[in-house]
């Protein structure tokens, strides 16, 4: 397993490594930012009319703490929740329904859409095909509120602090937020470099309210240990976005983490990923059969899913080690890439009958990529011209595949058991963020969250069902 540092960053694109073979350990300068006070915000809702587009190694610390902390604005109202379930129709091509949300609260902007800044919003399906909308505020603080059928914001939005939005995650009882917190590293000392920040990740379960029911620290500081302590898994400033994934009784999260290693009277800091699994209580599950401390390395792009079909949570990543998109512990090889810079693991979906679909790119070429256990059976080279796409299951036995293209988003459905294209590209009329992701609904369409038309609102496209 290569642990070796020493990133090489480009605006607009993500942090690389690319010395697999060699362990180097070289800590990189970085000046914290200071962050805003954080103020309880009153938040004001919104319904505008819908624009509709035609075919276009666990902590050592104490259990999962209780809803008081890290909670803030909570309401007392809960969040409607549609008792007969959204029916979107079906169209006989996907069909487009962009919805402006006004949150009341200004939005982390975009950036440079690095996986080494924080992102912005998030979405996730309820099961009655609502919504739970994420989104990190400027004040240091991760709001949650609920969206209806029609992509309207209910209710009062919490909020909860956190200075990284990470992924959400939605149930029959609430939902999970993965976040980023401050953390601490500790006097060392490094064995060359200046700190990086030692954050900390936290899975937040919440009720149909939207108000905390537990935490759970997925990092391991604390409890005695800081991030220079020989042992220490914590999240820095780089390569560390994650996501989540459910068996419907557990929760996994799966991120990038950095890794503290003893070297003599001082310690390196070197980069991987790590997945780990909580239980409905909150409680870590202490030897997972799909859990682990360090998986790939060094690593971006971390995609995690849950096979119902296989009993197992499914995890790929993309790395340095060997250039290639790969799933970890132990390394298996799906697709291989090359070491320019340029490769990109996009998301993870079921695959209609066995397996599962990939979506990756290299030198800006968007391939499918369908495997099982280990390397690629089927790849499909889409034609699509991106650096970084998306894709999501899209109704019963199909896959959108999501791409930037200009100021706008590109998209094309594919079989999920052939990955065949089924009908026309068409255009989803909002900005694309590298490193946001899709969500599929029961109804068969999917939905997507991005930059709104000011700094205190976000849009949310939906692609509806197609017969």
């Amino acid at each position: 397993m290569d642990t070796s540092t020493g990133p090489r960053s480009r605006p607009g694109r993500h942090a690389r490594r690319w010395s697999a073979r060699r362990r180097i350990a070289v800590m990189l300068a970085l000046v914290l930012v200071a962050v805003a006070a954080v103020t309880t915000v009153t938040l004001s809702l919104s319904s505008p009319a819908a624009d509709v587009q035609a075919g276009a190694d666990p902590s050592a610390t104490a259990p999962a703490t209780a809803p008081a902390t890290g909670a803030a604005g909570a309401s007392a109202t809960p969040s409607p929740q549609p008792s007969a379930g959204c029916a979107r129709p079906a169209g006989p091509k996907p069909a487009v329904r962009i919805t402006e949300v006004k949150v009341g609260v200004r939005v982390t902007g975009y950036g440079r859409e690095t996986d080494t800044e924080p992102l912005p919003m998030a979405i996730a399906a309820r099961p009655d095909g609502g919504s739970w909308l994420a989104w990190l505020g400027t004040d240091g603080k991760v709001y949650l509120g609920a969206l209806d059928c029609d992509d309207h914001l209910v209710g009062k939005p919490t909020g909860f602090t956190g200075i990284d939005l990470q992924d959400l995650h939605a149930d029959a009882d609430g939902g999970v937020l993965l976040l980023t917190r401050r953390g601490t590293c500790g006097d060392g000392p490094l064995c060359g470099g200046t700190s990086s920040p030692c954050n900390t990740m936290h899975m937040i379960r919440f009720d149909l309210a939207g108000h905390q029911v537990w935490e759970r620290q997925v990092t391991n500081l604390g409890g005695g240990r800081d991030g220079y302590d020989d042992g220490a898994r914590f999240v820095w400033w780089y390569q560390h976005h994650g996501r989540l994934a459910s068996d419907g009784k557990t929760f996994a999260a799966y991120f990038g983490v950095a890794i503290t290693v003893q070297n003599g009277r001082c310690v390196d800091i070197h980069e991987g990923d790590r997945m780990q699994v909580v239980d409905a209580k909150g409680n870590l599950v202490g030897r997972h059969r799909d859990s682990f401390e360090v998986g790939c390395s060094h690593s971006w792009t971390t995609r995690v899913l849950w096979d119902p079909r296989t009993s197992r949570y499914v995890t790929v990543c993309a790395t340095d080690n060997g250039c290639r998109i790969a799933r970890p512990q132990p390394y298996r090889t799906v697709a291989a890439g090359t070491c320019d810079g340029t490769l990109f693991g996009g998301d993870l979906v079921l695959a209609r009958d066995k397996g599962y679909w990939t979506a990756w790119s290299q030198g800006g070429q968007v391939r499918l990529a369908h495997f099982s256990t280990g390397a690629a059976d089927t790849t499909v080279r889409t034609g699509a011209g991106s650096s970084h796409p998306h894709l999501v299951g899209y109704g019963t036995g199909r896959m959108l595949l999501a791409w930037s293209s200009g100021s706008a988003t590109a998209a094309q459905v594919y079989d999920s058991a052939t990955g065949k294209a089924v009908g026309d590209r068409f255009t989803i009329g909002v900005k694309d963020h590298d490193y946001q992701a899709f969500k599929s609904y029961p109804d068969g369409s999917a939905a997507y969250p991005a930059a709104g038309g000011t700094a205190t609102s976000i849009r949310i496209a939906r692609v509806l069902p197609a017969a």
